[in-house]
Order: structure tokens, then sequence, then C-alpha cells
């Protein structure tokens, strides 16, 4: 699935702070200025927003040039003389099977699933396990803590390095979506990429949502016996999670 648009590779935490004055004197007291100081954290945050997204939209670039090449490379192979189907090792197969399975997805509909570390662990294991066989991405909403290091420490117990790559930060799609509990599931009917200002709500394309602790595979099957905007990615995702691509 293309999550190229809709992820960004964000992994910075933007924690705006608000200091509180408490004095026996308040002569000194000056609202002005402690708004002028807001003014500024807020600024900086933003900054650092939109840093941390240009960095992201760059490297996400030359990913997918490399990708790109490795997909040319494959369609390219020539093992005529390598082996024949007679052979102990069918190449002629394993490279037609390269070429299917690397099929370009381009403006594929989206599978995301919207967590949090506060689920019980057995739970939140099992729904980035199978999110990511199924090809969707699980989203937090950001570091709860404010403390990068606990929230890295919470991701190592349930997932492991192959679903690394489909886990992302992204409190823009819990705005745009409206996501006030967990666990939610969205099937988007196409890709829309979330605009880049802290405080801002893009409108999201027409999807199909679920809430509640249930699986992903009755999610995708609900989704796609519902034949609604979301089904048609619920369907691949579900032939994903059952192994029959």
């Amino acid at each position: 699935m293309n999550r190229r648009g809709l992820f960004p590779a964000l992994a910075a935490s933007l924690l705006l702070g608000v200091t509180a004055v408490v004095a026996q004197d308040l002569t000194d007291f000056d609202p002005k200025a402690i708004e002028a100081r807001a003014d500024t954290f807020k600024a900086d945050a933003q900054a650092l927003f939109d840093y941390a997204t240009a960095n992201a939209q760059t490297q996400g670039e030359e990913a997918q040039t490399v990708v790109a090449q490795g997909y040319e490379a494959v369609e390219g192979l020539d093992v005529s003389q390598i082996a024949g189907k007679d052979g102990p090792v069918d190449f002629d197969e394993m490279v037609a099977g390269a070429r299917a399975g690397m099929a370009r997805p381009k403006g594929a509909p989206l599978f995301v699933a919207f967590a949090s570390l506060s689920m019980p662990e057995e739970a939140l294991a099992q729904m980035i396990a199978d999110t990511t066989k199924a090809g969707g991405v699980v989203v937090f909403r950001g570091f709860s803590t404010g403390n990068p290091q606990t929230f890295i420490s919470g991701i190592r117990k349930v997932v492991d390095q192959s679903g690394a790559s489909n886990v992302a930060i992204d409190p823009r799609l819990f705005r745009s979506f409206g996501v006030d509990r967990v666990p939610t599931y969205v099937a988007l009917a196409t890709d829309f990429e979330p605009c880049d200002q802290l405080d801002c709500v893009t409108a999201p394309p027409p999807h199909d949502r679920i809430s509640g602790n249930t699986s992903v595979a009755y999610v995708l099957e609900t989704f796609a016996g519902a034949g609604g905007p979301g089904a048609p990615v619920a369907r691949l995702a579900l032939a994903n999670l059952r192994g029959k691509r």
C-alpha cells in the first residue's frame, strides 16, 4: 500500500509548555510578556515540526528511488542461462513470483489502526502483528508521558523488527478522523495527505470505521462485507492477512 503521502516518518515529540507564575507580590506580573513567550514556544515547535516533516519527505523520496530501481532490476532479470524447469531450482518461476509480488501499489487505498500504549500489552501486540500482516499501519498519537524513551521501551515489548516499519506516530491523523478512543480501525477509499501544521485538521476521504476491542480479521471482514468506501482495501488487506496474496 502507498503510505508515502500519508505517513511521513515523523519520530519527534512536540511539547508546548505553559509556565505558571506564583508569587506573593504581583507588581511585576506582565501578562503580555507571558503571552509573547508562549507565541515564541509555539513558533519553535512549528519550526521543529516543519524540519522533521521536510527531512522525512526527502528521505522518503530517496527510499522510493531505491525501491523503484529494485523493481526495474527484478523486471529486467534474464535467468534463461542459469537453469530451466528441470533443474533443482526453477529460477524462471522464482523471478515470475517476485515480479508478481512486487506489483507497484500506486494510489492504493489504506488500512489504518489507531492505538495507544494504554491498551493491554497482549492485545496491542496482536493488533500490531495482524495489521502489519494485512499491509496496514498502526498509528500512535504521540509520546503519552512526554518521554520518547518510555514510548520506545513500550513499543519494543509489543512489536518485533519485521513490524517496526508499520508503526507510526502522527497526531494529525487522530485529529483528521476525530479518534478519541482506541483501538479504532479505518479503511480509506483513497490515499490522502494530512496538512503540515500543528493545529490544522484535514478532512479525510470517504472511509469505513470501527472502534472497539475486536480482532483485525473481524474488522476487515465487516468492512469487506458491508460494501462501503473502504471495502476494496479491506478485501485486499484480508487476503494479505490470510496469506492468499
